[in-house]
């Protein structure tokens, strides 16, 4: 692909650019069958790293959850068994409509009743200060174009000693499985993503994307210099995912 084909408006390809109507875009084209392909992509690690994310914000019922990046819902449906209330918040208009129609006050059964979809730019949530106990994303910060931003939105919208969890694709540590996974990122999920995804170049991007984002230590560096305390990580799946978990300090506004 030429840089002229990157910026083309037809196409509908992330780049390391992550211009959001770019990625938006991408997102709204994969947004029915984005669960079933991350399955089959992940082997069903997904459903592994969804639990652990979990039970690392122990959702409580009587508290307000953000799940930012939360695609169809999926993450946030999982939140809402707990009793909480939780808004799922995603930049993707087709992903909140998929989500909608699945979780949504019209869906079989009448929905989820304490989960509502609210379409939101990560870089400009349009929350209040101080609303939320917690809050989340999954798989997404690594989408957007000016992260640090986002993580300092995230501070805003917490309230003081509340917590941030997120999960996101990181580097293994062990060269030797680093190796193991590079070569299937490189050599077998494009192959597997063309016959399971009905955007398999929306994979390739996902694997640039994985190779470009930061290690461990730097998240976590970058979840300080936002604002955040009590940061800790802890790596699934041998690295291949990183929980990184943090506190809004008591003295924040």
């Amino acid at each position: 692909m030429t840089s002229n084909d990157a910026f083309s408006p037809d196409s509908h390809r992330a780049d390391l650019h992550k211009d959001p109507a770019r990625v938006s875009g991408m997102f709204d084209e994969v947004a029915a069958g984005y669960d079933r392909t991350n399955t089959v992509l992940s082997m069903g690690n997904d459903r592994l790293w969804r639990a652990a994310t979990t039970r690392a914000i122990a959702p409580k019922p009587g508290q307000r959850i953000l799940d930012l990046a939360a695609g169809t819902g999926a993450s946030s449906v999982a939140l809402a068994r707990s009793g909480a209330t939780i808004v799922a918040a995603d930049f993707s208009r087709g992903m909140i409509a998929e989500g909608v129609r699945r979780y949504g006050p019209s869906a079989a059964g009448g929905g989820v009743e304490n989960l509502t979809f609210v379409q939101a730019d990560a870089t400009e949530l349009p929350f209040a200060d101080n609303e939320f106990d917690a809050v989340t994303m999954s798989f997404g910060l690594r989408n957007v174009n000016e992260p640090k931003k986002a993580l300092r939105e995230l501070l805003r919208v917490t309230k003081p000693g509340g917590r941030i969890v997120i999960c996101e694709f990181s580097q293994p540590p062990s060269p030797a499985f680093r190796g193991l996974y590079r070569f299937y990122n490189d050599r077998i999920l494009p192959v597997v993503a063309k016959s399971v995804s009905s955007n398999a170049d929306a994979y390739d991007y996902l694997n640039e994307s994985i190779k470009d984002w930061p290690d461990q230590p730097t998240l976590s560096a970058w979840l300080r210099e936002a604002g955040w305390s009590d940061v800790a990580h802890r790596n699934l799946s041998m690295g291949i995912v990183a929980l990184h978990r943090g506190c809004k300090p008591n003295g924040a506004s």
